[in-house]
């Protein structure tokens, strides 16, 4: 049980998932859709920030620095690494661009169809 209770940040995320699926899956309306996607990728987004946090004194992997006498020295400190943080900036703003795309898509097809609701406009393209 203080597994499940150490792990509580996991859990959030699997339900923030959950939830997000759920909404890309059972809804047939266009723009839950597309916010269920959205909810989803910011619990992807979330989950690989999660797991790339150090506990501790981390520090940035710099190696070297001068001492008083001008000698390089390598520290011995635990590094973070920030290719995890770099790779989920990049997440976000494919996100965001999915998002303005996916929603530009869904206005289109609102004034072709005069609806949002999947089932009504798989119909009207048969």
């Amino acid at each position: 049980m203080d597994f499940i209770i150490a792990k509580y940040n996991y859990w959030i995320y699997i339900i923030l998932m959950m939830i997000g699926f759920y909404a890309m899956i059972a809804k047939n309306n266009l723009i839950k859709k597309i916010i269920g996607m959205n909810i989803f990728q910011t619990a992807i987004i979330l989950f690989f920030v999660s797991i790339a946090y150090k506990k501790g004194d981390a520090t940035l992997p710099i190696l070297t620095y001068a001492d008083a006498h001008g000698a390089h020295a390598i520290r011995a400190a635990q590094y973070m690494n920030p290719l995890p943080h770099v790779l989920m900036l990049t997440a976000i703003v494919v996100s965001i661009a999915t998002l303005g795309v996916a929603l530009a898509i869904a206005i289109m097809m609102y004034k072709k169809y005069h609806t949002l609701e999947e089932d009504e406009i798989l119909k009207a393209i048969k």
